[in-house]
């Protein structure tokens, strides 16, 4: 219990959060870090998932690079980036050490559940949805802009929310290589056996990916273009009907 309280000790302590390396910096080194990654990798893979899936080809190419993307270790990844460009493990801008092989790494780790809901997104978009595009005249791009992307974004969204849940918790191995983020508070509290500072950087690693997880699931269901059904609470206050209603008596002998 003594390691739990001194945990709590380090999270509120001010003097850990301030200054350079500080708590609070390395985790705005890893916030910018998981969204550049996040950003270029919806930029690279999104307009090919959805375009293959609105031509409704190229699905073995799609779903078969997810599947090798999962496959490969991202800290063997890393690993090689940093050992083939010896170069690339210098600063690089706010990225710090390694910062490119680093937003390499993560960029290829982040493609494989972007491209997979992308593409069973527009995929399958039902066949009589695209018939009565096709009925009312539209061409290949206004079908795609009007009717398949506003009814994929919901899925496609999804693979977006697991790719950026997933890229900021392993974006901690940047220190491994000695880059920037929260992962130089982990390592380094348990090298040192000070098993309060690495528990601390794993805490707020977890509540970060818990307070991401929740604005992307908002953005999510926002982004959803199907009309929600009114609550019950609702429902009362349109049609007027009292909140307790009187059940009826049942008939004699029934």
């Amino acid at each position: 219990m003594n390691v739990f309280a001194d945990t709590w000790t380090y999270l509120t302590d001010p003097s850990h959060w301030q200054g350079e390396g500080g708590m609070l910096q390395l985790l705005l080194q890893q916030l910018l870090l998981s969204v550049t990654a996040l950003a270029a990798a919806v930029v690279v893979g999104l307009p090919v998932a959805m375009w293959l899936g609105h031509l409704g080809r190229g699905g073995f190419l799609a779903i078969n690079i997810s599947n090798i993307g999962r496959a490969v270790p991202t800290f063997a990844l890393l690993a090689i980036l940093v050992i083939a460009d010896h170069p690339g493990v210098a600063t690089f801008g706010p990225y710090g050490r390694a910062g490119v092989a680093t937003l390499i790494a993560l960029t290829l780790f982040a493609l494989p559940p972007i491209i997979t809901n992308a593409y069973v997104a527009v995929r399958e978009v039902p066949a009589d949805v695209r018939q009565a595009a096709d009925g009312m005249g539209m061409t290949g791009l206004q079908k795609f802009s009007r009717v398949e992307l506003p009814l994929a974004l919901p899925l496609v969204m999804s693979g977006v929310r697991l790719a950026l849940v997933q890229v900021w918790a392993t974006a901690t191995i940047a220190a491994l290589v000695a880059g920037p983020g929260l992962g130089r508070v982990i390592t380094d509290g348990f090298y040192r056996s000070d098993y309060p500072k690495g528990i601390a950087g794993a805490v707020v690693v977890a509540a970060v990916a818990l307070v991401l997880e929740l604005v992307a699931a908002t953005v999510q269901r926002a982004a959803d273009p199907t009309p929600k059904p009114p609550s019950a609470k609702r429902r009362r206050r349109m049609s007027g009907t009292p909140r307790r209603v009187n059940e009826a008596a049942e008939p004699v002998g029934s």
